[in-house]
């Protein structure tokens, strides 16, 4: 009798857990498809996008931690060309640069280098041209993980897998669509660095919606970039993305 009614008991945790599980059981997760889609459509639609073909951003950055401020200025340009201009003061200027194939970095604490190895494929990657429509072609595999709180709000999470170098966590707001937050390991000179980068101040530019506020937190310091102009179509010489001196 004891034994038949640990069985029965047994039985009935297992009916009693699979209904509380049933009961709890979070809504469906969508598809990465249908992330993607949603997020290109928040974001201004295929047909927007593609009729940009460069981009200049301008605006400020400071480092509360350091006391540190300056200027930025930002050049794109398709194919996966880029320019990062900033001024701070007191240091002077770093200008990080890819120009489709190559990269490099020129500051005044670590002179001209080129970029190479997985820190090159990071910059490349990072340097797509309306890379909203082109996550699929640049990770290897995207695959949407869950579902977690970005400030206030529910946001979608996708982890991005490239063929060279770490994993990105990619946050979509499930409302709005929009990316709301990546997580990442980047490479640099001093060794991997775990950075959350957070897009805020979204805005409305020629139909195109952009975030103007840029918060990079690392463990050691945050950066934060606030944009105050963003312009399309703006001529740009293909020279300028160069590495100063040539290859």
């Amino acid at each position: 009798m004891k034994r038949t009614l640990l069985a029965s008991l047994a039985a009935l945790v297992a009916i009693v857990g699979a209904g509380s599980s049933a009961r709890a059981q979070a809504p469906a997760l969508p598809s990465v498809d249908q992330i993607l889609d949603k997020y290109v459509t928040a974001v201004g639609g295929r047909a927007a996008l593609e009729k940009v073909t460069s981009r200049v951003s301008k605006g400020t950055m400071e480092i509360p931690d350091a006391g540190m401020s300056g200027t930025i200025t930002i050049s794109e340009k398709t194919p996966d060309k880029s320019l990062a201009v900033i001024e701070i003061g007191g240091m002077g200027v770093i200008r990080d640069g890819t120009d489709g194939v190559n990269s490099w970095e020129e500051s005044p604490q670590t002179g001209l280098r080129d970029k190479t190895g997985v820190e090159l494929a990071d910059a490349r990657r990072s340097a797509t041209f309306n890379v909203e429509l082109k996550l699929k072609t640049i990770y290897k595999t995207l695959a949407v993980t869950g579902r977690e709180r970005v400030g206030q709000r529910d946001a979608y999470v996708v982890l991005a897998t490239p063929a060279e170098g770490s994993p990105s966590r990619m946050f979509f707001d499930v409302e709005t669509g929009l990316m709301v937050r990546q997580s990442m390991t980047r490479e640099s000179p001093q060794g991997p660095v775990d950075v959350d980068v957070y897009l805020e101040d979204v805005r409305v530019v020629d139909g195109i919606k952009q975030p103007f506020v840029v918060r990079q937190v690392t463990q050691q310091f945050t950066i934060v970039f606030r944009l105050t102009e963003i312009k399309y179509n703006v001529p740009l010489d293909d020279a300028m993305f160069k590495r100063p001196g040539g290859w």
